[in-house]
């Protein structure tokens, strides 16, 4: 729904890095929202992935929106021994058991891991309040990762600005131009 507001952004101006060993995420200047992610993950079902989204033109409809969150079969029977995840099932979310993939149907996308972790950041950097014009790189990031590198960004003197989004700008930000016939229907 249109807003009587003008669109403001937060605009990366110079980059700003947070680590733990080997997982860091970083932020830096772009003309719009791109994602860079990796992950590296011992099953041989995920493996190494990555991919590199412009989050402009309807890239999270067509790209991020369908990709369920995974785990290990290993981690359900765990949860669910103690009382957690009862609602999980193989459906609503993609199930691995080493090489293989349990939920029925498989992979929305062979690589429907690290598109939800793109996913999860995406989510993760709305909570900055505004759309983000910046490149965000995430290797084996997660949620409390990305909440650091925000907290990071907004310590950081110079390393941000609010910028009205009028104009070409506007259309750099995710979701601009997307109608509801744009989304993709699941059963």
């Amino acid at each position: 729904v249109g807003q009587a507001a003008p669109v403001v952004a937060i605009r990366i101006l110079r980059r700003v890095e947070v680590r733990d060993g080997e997982a860091f995420a970083r932020l830096e200047p772009s003309d719009m929202l791109e994602i860079d992610f990796k992950i590296d993950f011992e099953d041989a079902a995920i493996g190494q992935q990555s991919k590199v989204l412009n989050m402009s033109n309807g890239a999270f409809v067509r790209e991020l929106s369908d990709s369920r969150t995974f785990c290990r079969n290993a981690d359900v029977i765990a949860m669910q021994e103690r009382g957690l995840a009862l609602g999980g099932t193989l459906e609503n979310a993609v199930v691995f058991d080493g090489a293989k993939v349990l939920s029925p149907g498989g992979l929305r996308h062979s690589d429907e891991p690290v598109r939800h972790k793109m996913l999860d950041a995406l989510g993760d950097l709305a909570l900055a309040g505004a759309p983000i014009l910046g490149r965000y790189t995430g290797e084996r990031a997660g949620h409390a990762m990305t909440n650091r590198l925000l907290r990071a960004l907004f310590a950081t003197p110079g390393a941000w600005i609010e910028q009205d989004c009028e104009g070409l700008a506007g259309g750099k930000l995710p979701g601009v131009g997307i109608h509801r016939g744009d989304l993709p229907l699941r059963s």
